[in-house]
């Protein structure tokens, strides 16, 4: 498990995606383990931001010779990928990142060891006017205008969101009215909302990745708002810190994520073992994907009986689907990624829920994480912000 544990980013998220995974081995050691072996984890540290750092995480995985590699996400894949293509031992990862599924597309003989276990970030651009559409006809949100304001950071991941959304936006009956970039790390929030009250949009999406980033925009928003607009904070809310730093400031604001735990029957079983093996504020992403892709591949070894057989391995997981605690996973598809549900319209989607991974729309209400859509999945509606009306 490449995880980062020193590096400016990503140590939230990958700490969930060890504590899921750690639950996981710590289940399937009490039951015996995988075909009479204890499961064991290597963990060795990574900068998600650096190419050279991914390379020699992977290359570490290699060298103490380990039966699978668990990754939450690199936002620079694709060398990882190659310190891994020699080894060829099944790769399972969260990446969200159509860019890692288009290199297996091109090159699936080279890549066919890595398997994304969740949609890509494509999805989220594509989804959002989707979503939109939705919150207006349920009722609970009255655009006071049909505009959206995009923010913007710098890595490719929210660029490439942002250039979905986009393209989204002109297929639908909302418009774009303004896009605002900003650098990571973000000092001060108040000459982007100066920018957010002078475009005035019904509908704001803040295309950003980091909590703690977020939670002082959420801090600097509330205090000097943009009346009556629906605020989307892309994924960064996941994080758990999140609700820690933003308190109260955080109700009202809605985000997302492709890969989450559910909360139906066996969304809500994994979050209450968790929250009792790891108490305090959950990360509701990769805390579900380590869980789940300890299993998957524990269903994988005990099918082939043979561990090292990475060629059979990989050839299963390739060939099952698996219902985990945050979706269905189905590798059967030329991305070999999780489908997305609701379907988009775009590759790859679903139809139906149990044939994919659902994207989670989630509001902040009274200081708690609530999912408002997909319907077939929500456990709340969208609630009045506190700067509406």
């Amino acid at each position: 498990m490449p995880t980062s544990q020193t590096a400016a980013a990503g140590v939230a998220d990958d700490l969930d995606h060890l504590n899921g995974t750690t639950l996981a081995m710590e289940e399937i050691n009490a039951a015996g383990g995988i075909l009479g072996r204890p499961l064991k984890l290597f963990v060795t540290d990574v900068d998600k931001l650096s190419p050279e750092s991914c390379q020699q995480a992977i290359a570490a995985c290699v060298d103490a010779k380990v039966d699978a590699i668990s990754n939450a996400f690199l936002f620079v894949p694709i060398p990882a990928m190659d310190a891994s293509a020699k080894y060829k031992c099944p790769y399972l990862q969260g990446n969200t990142q159509r860019a890692a599924t288009e290199a297996f597309k091109a090159n699936p003989t080279k890549y066919s060891h890595i398997f994304q276990t969740d949609p890509s970030e494509v999805h989220y651009g594509y989804t959002y006017p989707v979503w939109l559409k939705a919150m207006e006809d349920s009722g609970a949100w009255k655009p006071k205008n049909r505009k959206v304001h995009i923010v913007q950071e710098q890595v490719a991941y929210c660029q490439t969101i942002s250039k979905a959304a986009q393209q989204a936006l002109k297929n639908s009956n909302f418009e774009l009215a303004a896009v605002t970039d900003i650098q990571f790390p973000v000092q001060d929030w108040s000459p982007v909302i100066e920018k957010l009250k002078q475009t005035d949009a019904g509908a704001i999406m803040i295309d950003h990745w980091v909590a703690a980033e977020y939670a002082a925009f959420c801090k600097q928003f509330v205090a000097d708002p943009v009346k009556d607009s629906l605020v989307y904070l892309q994924y960064g809310p996941s994080q758990p810190e999140f609700l820690t730093l933003a308190g109260e400031a955080a109700n009202g604001f809605c985000w997302s994520t492709v890969l989450g735990v559910y909360a139906d029957e066996r969304g809500n079983a994994f979050r209450a073992k968790y929250k009792k093996r790891f108490p305090g504020v959950m990360g509701l992403v990769y805390t579900g994907n380590g869980y789940d892709i300890a299993h998957y591949l524990k269903a994988a070894w005990e099918a082939t009986g043979d561990p090292s057989n990475f060629k059979a391995v990989c050839d299963w997981v390739r060939a099952n689907p698996y219902r985990g605690v945050c979706g269905y996973m189905d590798m059967r598809n030329e991305y070999q990624e999780a489908a997305h549900y609701p379907d988009d319209g775009h590759p790859v989607s679903a139809s139906e829920l149990e044939k994919g991974m659902s994207q989670l729309y989630v509001q902040v209400q009274n200081a708690e994480h609530k999912i408002i859509y997909p319907y077939d999945i929500k456990q709340s509606k969208l609630q009045p912000a506190p700067w509406w009306g």
